[in-house]
Formats: structure tokens, sequence, C-alpha cells
């Protein structure tokens, strides 16, 4: 007999309500990272007003407390994250299901405790490593700070292992909201710090540097992280998830996890160097001229990842268990399918994201960096605009990564991944050896974005084989009405600056954000909306609705 044909109607009716599904879930999630993110700009701005943006301390604290995040990015939150999902959502299918998830938490946590013990011994290599600062005192300094600022791994991993599994029991809010509150932990230590060693000159000077500043700077920012992991423990019991520690790895599938774990490792490691490349060459810029180091990177890198965090995250976080239990029914056109609409619906926003931030980068690096000289705010700026052209390449790029995840294929990605660590190695590298101190962050910054578009467009054409297609022409029609409607709302939000004048302080900043974004936002919508561009409903249907409760 001869299969019925696939009735197109009913096939719309379903992604439509896929759509919806999906737009709800991630809402939820980005509610959640939006107050997250709030609190993270006020918790940057309350820190560069504590020890400032272009001095040796504000690099210093930059650098320790990078080396966490970067540990964290490459053994904890890659692996365990590309592990971990698809592994449960596979171990809820089985009858043994919560033992294999019991194990796999057990590891976790060993693996974490031992892990964390052997990098905080080993502080002083990994600043090392990551700085070339001119003056020993602020990498003794740094590497005081990281010996308090590296037990973070340790929480960040059950943090990660802890949202993971409420990920995949379809609990996406607890995740997306448990940064809050290491903010707020973090927002009072800031506090008590400037409150006990008085203004920026006092708190910054090297040789007054104390070991009461080292516990309160650095104390604070890992008990943060450390309020954020436990805080999850509330929600998974509620969620009728109960741990029991088990041992024995024999017979229980962990061999896959572990290839999986091993590639994803090696990708993240390859990718980490060109970290390493930026953050030495940033802290060898001359820090008595305020120009952009690691302190003012890490803030670009902040606004850079507003949008990416509350959309491209949030749709991915909760596209991935979707993408993972259908990956293992082998159903290649839902995944197909889902894999489009994460396109479409990220490609909207970031196209927004992008032209929002550049048009605004001067204001909104005012309002980051409250109180500082204009050249610190020129150097933010001049750094923040190269990067965000990589937003909608960076979001593309980390969709692609869900799908090979899904199907627990990192190995495909590892030569995705060495393309773009060597261009931005080679443009960090090329930036300082032929340019101004000045632009050495930046040019860092433009390699950085360039190799989010050739590893997005790589990955591209290699899932197109792998899925059959990618629905690219619908995709690609998606991305250019959205770019004619950047064009439109970019025009109009830099004619609105030359109106407004000169950004002379935070009040003129903060008009300029709030009326540059609400006219760009708003012409933006307009000319999709008269475009018909209907993934724009199906994505703010469940803000709406919120909104109206």
């Amino acid at each position: 007999m001869t299969a019925p044909a696939p009735d197109p109607e009913s096939e719309s009716t379903e992604q439509a309500a896929a759509s919806v599904r999906l737009g709800r879930a991630s809402a939820i999630m980005a509610s959640g990272t939006a107050v997250s993110r709030v609190f993270g700009v006020i918790n940057i701005t309350l820190l560069g007003w504590a020890i400032g943006t272009t001095t040796n301390i504000a690099d210093a604290f930059s650098v320790a407390n990078k080396v966490p995040n970067t540990l964290y990015l490459l053994i904890v939150g890659g692996v365990l994250n590309a592990v971990l999902v698809p592994q449960v959502v596979r171990a809820y299918r089985r009858p043994d299901g919560q033992t294999y998830v019991d194990k796999l938490l057990t590891v976790g946590f060993v693996f974490l405790g031992g892990l964390t013990l052997v990098l905080t011994v080993a502080a002083p290599l990994w600043v090392r490593l990551y700085s070339d600062y001119p003056d020993p005192r602020t990498t003794a300094i740094a590497t005081a700070l990281a010996f308090w600022s590296i037990p973070q791994v340790f929480f960040y991993g059950v943090y990660s292992l802890l949202g993971q599994v409420l990920n995949a029991r379809g609990s996406f809010g607890p995740y997306m909201w448990a940064p809050v509150v290491n903010n707020l932990v973090f927002i009072a230590g800031i506090l008590v710090f400037s409150r006990m060693f008085g203004s920026i000159e006092q708190a910054t000077d090297l040789d007054s540097w104390s070991t009461a500043q080292t516990v309160v700077l650095g104390g604070s920012a890992t008990l943060g992280i450390v309020a954020q992991a436990l805080i999850l423990l509330v929600p998974l019991y509620r969620s009728g998830f109960r741990y029991r520690p088990r041992w024995g790895l024999r017979g229980s599938g962990l061999g896959s996890a572990g290839r999986v774990a091993t590639w994803t490792f090696a990708g993240l490691l390859v990718g980490q160097i060109g970290v390493l490349a930026v953050s030495v060459v940033a802290s060898a810029v001359p820090k008595d001229l305020n120009l952009a180091g690691n302190a003012i990177y890490d803030r670009a890198f902040l606004i850079f990842m507003l949008p990416h965090s509350l959309v491209t995250v949030s749709l991915a976080t909760a596209l991935f268990t979707r993408l993972s239990a259908k990956a293992a029914a082998e159903d290649t056109a839902a995944v197909r399918a889902d894999f489009s609409l994460g396109l479409r619906t990220v490609g909207l926003f970031t196209v927004l994201g992008t032209t929002g931030i550049a048009v605004l980068a001067y204001p909104l690096s005012r309002l980051l960096i409250v109180g500082q000289p204009d050249a610190a705010v020129h150097a933010l700026a001049q750094v923040v605009v190269p990067m965000v052209l990589g937003l909608t390449g960076f979001g593309v790029w980390s969709l692609c990564q869900r799908v090979y995840y899904a199907y627990q294929d990192a190995r495909s990605m590892f030569p995705i991944q060495v393309v773009m660590a060597v261009i931005v190695i080679v443009g960090t590298l090329v930036g300082r050896l032929v340019l101004d101190p000045a632009y050495w962050v930046a040019t860092a910054a433009a390699s950085m974005a360039l190799s989010y578009w050739v590893g997005a467009g790589i990955a591209m054409l290699a899932l197109r084989r792998r899925l059959h297609g990618i629905d690219g022409r619908r995709v690609l029609q998606v991305h250019v009405k959205a770019l004619i409607a950047a064009v439109l709302a970019g025009g109009a939000g830099l004619g609105l600056l030359a109106a407004l004048g000169p950004v002379r302080g935070f009040g003129d900043a903060l008009l300029a954000c709030v009326l540059g974004g609400i006219l760009m936002a708003g012409i933006y919508l307009a000319v999709l909306l008269l475009l018909r561009v209907t993934e724009l409903r199906s994505a703010v249907a469940p803000v709406l609705r919120r909104l109206k409760r």
C-alpha cells in the first residue's frame, strides 16, 4: 500500500502549535534571564564604581574571575550540557531511568570535587597562562583572587547538573532564575567592599591592597555562585526528584556519554585557546592610558550576551530537550522542522539586537561604566560594535551545536571549532603586531565575530546533508526580511541620536537608550508585520498573553 501524502495544512498547523509551545517555554526562561541580566548590569556597573574599569585591580579581578568561568565553560558547562540532557531524556524512556540519572549525578559530583581541588592548587599557573602583566604586583593580586574564585568551578558544575536535570524533566524556569540570587549576593558584596575600602583611588592602590580586600571581593563572587547552585535544590525536590548516590558504571551505558564528553572537551579546549590569546593580549595593553583591556572586554561581552541570553539561550534550551527526544526516536523530519523554527526565531531577535546595540553602543557604554573617563567609555563602545556584528552568527552556531549534541555527535563539530579558533588566534595576534594598543581588543572582538559566522556557515552546510535539508529557502526569507527591517530601524535610530546631540552624562545616555530602543524596536516590528513574517506572531504570543494576565 502507498502511504498517504502528508497534509500541508495539517503540517502547518502542527508547526504553528509547536512554535507556540516553544515560545511559551522560551518566554518563561527569558523572563528569568531578563531579570538576571538586569541585576547583572547593576552588578557590573557597581563593580566598575568600586574598582574601576581600566585599573590594574579591575584587570586582575577580571583575569582571576575569568579562570573559573573559562574552566566551567570548558570542562563543566559544555561537556555536561552536551552529555546530560540527551542522556537524561533517553534515561526516562527506560524502566531503570532514575538509577541511570543517579549514577550520572554521582560521577559528576565526585569528578567536580576532585577537579576543583586540583585547579585551585594550580591557581598561580592559570593566572600566568591567562595574563601578561608588566607589573608583578598585579600578577600577585590576580593570583590571590584566583584562589578564592576557582572553587566556583564546583558550584557552577552543581548548578549545571541540577539545572539540566530540571530541564530534561520539563522544568525550565528555575535554571534561568537562579542567577538572580547570584547577582544579589555579589551586589551586596560589592557594596560592603566599597563601604569598607573607600573610593576607587583608595581601593585600587596596588601598594596598599590587603588580604581583607581579596577576601571580600573574591569571596563575594564565589558565595554568589554557591547560592545560585544550592537554590535549585528547592524546585528539584518539589518536582518529585529524589537523588540517591549510586556507584558502578558497568552496564550503565555511560561509555557513549564518555565518548561525547571527550569530543566536546576537545572542541571546547581548542576554542579556549582563542580565549586565552585574547586574554593575554588584553592584559598587555598599557593601563595608564584608559585603553581597552580585559575588564573592558568583559563588559563588552556582557552587552553582547544580553540578547543572546534572553532569546537564543532560552529558546535553544527549550528546543534541546525536544531535539534530543526526536533524535533518539530517529525522526529526522521533526528534527529538521524544529531546527528551522529555531533558526527563524533566533534570527528575528538577534538581527534586532545587533542593530540596536551597534547604534546605541556609546550610550550603552556610558550607562554601564558610570563615572568613568570619556576615554574608557569610547574604549568600551569601540569593542562593542565589532563584537555585536557576530551576534546572529553566534546564535546560528549555538543552534547547530544543539543539533549535533542531540545526536550525541560532538566529533563532527571538532574540525569546525579548530577553524574558528584559528581565526580568533590569528586575528588577535596580527592585531597586536600591526596596530596601536588602542585597537588590540577591538580587533580581537572582530576576529571572534568573524569566527562565529564562519563556524555557523560550515555547520549549516554539514547539517543540510545530515538532515536532508534545513528548510533553507524559508530560513533565508525570514533573515532577509529581518535585515530590511533592521536597516530601516537603524537609520531611524541614528537620526534620533543626531537630533538628541552629544551624550555627556548618565541622564543623556539613559534618554538615548530608552527613546532609541523604543523607536528602533517599533519600526522593526512594524516592518516585519508589513512583510507578513508569521514567525513573529508565534514568538511574541506567549509574552503578550502573560502581559495581559
